[in-house]
């Protein structure tokens, strides 16, 4: 028996689909079945977050997170949960910080599509602003090498020792990228197209498909490394504990990872950002490292080149922007209660227009 608290994280989030997201009855005999019976369970909606659902699971006196696709239909492979699951697990025992994994079930039958579980940590994920106790140059300049040098520890991560050697096909990684983000707008257009178009989009899948880099460096790669994705631990000094949503994590090309975290990354001086709400700027302030700091900085940490790095960061904001079209298609089939979603309506034009701009201009690129 368990005794059921009340919640209020689901403000704003129809009970419909709450009830797509979790059968708690379900989760409740996987969990017991699984970790043995618990007094106290409660389950609530992480409200941050754009992709996979997250919601804090408390089962006894554990803190868990539990993970699992959108409710409704996604574009084919774009919330692979359990890819998510075995990267983690992988990585327990290496140099990358990453939450320790409890379970994972491929079993569709409890929750209506396949979840995970990890331990909670606490800590501080910067999404819009700074914490107060980094709002220091010391402290930015230490927040940076942190991020920059996690990103390089991935790289040099050696996936045959971790038992991650199949886990991708890096040969030709980079031109799949470009079909593959070009097939995930052809299935979001589907549905948007109805609403609006966005034409830039058509240039710059010709544009990415000229450019693409015949070869690569290959190594592990997370897919979505940046900002709102990495967890700091309490404390005065900058200390980056977890990185998380490894669902597009693969082995392939690095410098895509490189070029999605520039694209996020503000110098002093650039435009305000085409879709504010997913783009900060407050790497713009003194102290943190410039673009330029940390290209130098991940070359030394990793003994990777950095080159050709505007096809990057175009394929970083042309993935973005498929990614922004996908959740506006969700919206519009109310297959999601997220409320950045209906502004993708607007954020994705102005962001492929940007593109664009960046991919056809001259000297230094930035959006």
């Amino acid at each position: 028996m368990y005794e059921r608290t009340t919640c209020g994280a689901w403000f704003g989030v129809s009970e419909e689909y709450l009830d797509r997201l979790v059968d708690e009855d379900a989760l409740s005999a996987y969990l017991t079945a699984e970790l043995g019976s618990a007094e106290r369970f409660d389950v609530m909606r992480h409200e941050q977050g754009h992709s996979n659902e997250t919601l804090f699971v408390e089962w006894g006196d554990r803190e868990l997170v539990l993970r699992r696709p959108p409710a409704g239909e996604t574009a084919e492979t774009a919330h692979e949960v359990t890819r998510e699951y075995r990267v983690m697990d992988a990585l327990q025992e290496t140099p990358v910080p990453v939450p320790t994994t409890v379970l994972a079930c491929e079993d569709e039958d409890v929750l209506g599509a396949a979840f995970y579980l990890m331990e909670r940590q606490h800590g501080d994920v910067l999404r819009t602003s700074e914490p107060e106790r980094f709002n220091n140059p010391a402290a930015r300049k230490g927040l940076s090498q942190e991020v920059i040098d996690t990103l390089a520890a991935i790289h040099s991560v050696d996936p045959a020792a971790v038992g991650l050697d199949d886990f991708g096909y890096p040969d030709g990684f980079t031109e799949r990228q470009v079909r593959r983000w070009s097939e995930q707008f052809t299935w979001a257009f589907d549905v948007t197209g109805e609403e609006r178009e966005v034409p830039e989009v058509y240039e710059l899948m010709s544009w990415l498909t000229e450019h693409a880099p015949e070869e690569h460096p290959h190594t592990l790669v997370h897919g979505d490394f940046k900002l709102d994705n990495l967890m700091f631990a309490p404390g005065t000094s900058p200390e980056l504990t977890a990185v998380f949503d490894w669902e597009l994590s693969t082995l392939g090309d690095p410098l895509t990872d490189l070029g999605l975290l520039l694209l996020f990354w503000q110098d002093p001086g650039d435009r305000d950002p085409p879709i504010p709400e997913l783009m900060p700027t407050f790497t713009a302030k003194e102290g943190y490292l410039s673009r330029g700091d940390l290209i130098d900085r991940y070359e030394k940490q990793s003994d990777i080149e950095a080159d050709q790095l505007r096809f990057y960061r175009v394929l970083a904001a042309y993935k973005m922007a498929a990614l922004g079209e996908m959740f506006f298609r969700r919206h519009l089939e109310g297959n999601a209660a997220d409320p950045l979603y209906p502004k993708m309506r607007e954020g994705v034009p102005r962001l492929a227009k940007r593109t664009l701009e960046m991919a056809e201009g001259s000297g230094d690129v930035s959006l």
